[in-house]
């Protein structure tokens, strides 16, 4: 199907989610939910937190459905709901986890799936905040001005710790291409 038949379809899928037709709304579900669901992962860095809040982001769409902009893409506006929802986890649990790549979309990422698991091995080794960092402002564009807004801290704290996160992946990987 071509693209612009895919915005056709959510549009109208959107239409009828809104006068509450739960097959609609599951339709968007099975569309955008690997997608929620593998940068929920990423950020968390667990399995049951990225299904929980992939949860809540649906949970928070369906409710917030009938403001969401006609026209609009869903999936930007889902994947935000998911990175604030699993930023808000990582600033209530400030715990480090190692990351579990198991359910990644291997399919958003770039390379091979050789590839895709070092990068994971890698931003494993970063802190919560550090990795949730490195990931929105590298993979989803965000700014420095969004991240800081979100995290509660200042312009110079994203840009810092997003400078020593990219250079320890950087020593890592270096670290790394020695030993292979």
């Amino acid at each position: 199907m071509q693209a612009d038949g895919v915005a056709h379809d959510e549009a109208d899928l959107l239409r009828r989610a809104r006068r509450g037709d739960g097959e609609a709304f599951a339709a968007l579900y099975r569309a955008h939910a690997d997608a929620v669901y593998g940068l929920a992962l990423r950020l968390t860095a667990q399995p049951a937190a990225a299904e929980d809040v992939t949860q809540e982001t649906f949970l928070k769409a369906f409710q917030a459905m009938p403001r969401f902009r006609e026209g609009a893409p869903m999936r930007p506006w889902l994947k935000r709901m998911a990175a604030n929802a699993a930023i808000d986890r990582l600033r209530a649990e400030r715990r480090l986890r190692p990351l579990d790549d198991a359910g990644a979309d291997p399919g958003e990422a770039a390379g091979t799936p050789a590839d895709l698991a070092e990068a994971l091995g890698l931003l494993s080794r970063l802190s919560p905040e550090a990795r949730a960092l490195v990931w929105l402002q590298q993979m989803e564009g965000w700014t420095h001005s969004e991240l800081a807004e979100r995290f509660g801290r200042s312009e110079s704290w994203s840009k810092s710790l997003l400078s020593r996160a990219l250079q320890k992946l950087r020593s890592d990987l270096d670290g790394n291409d020695d030993d292979g």
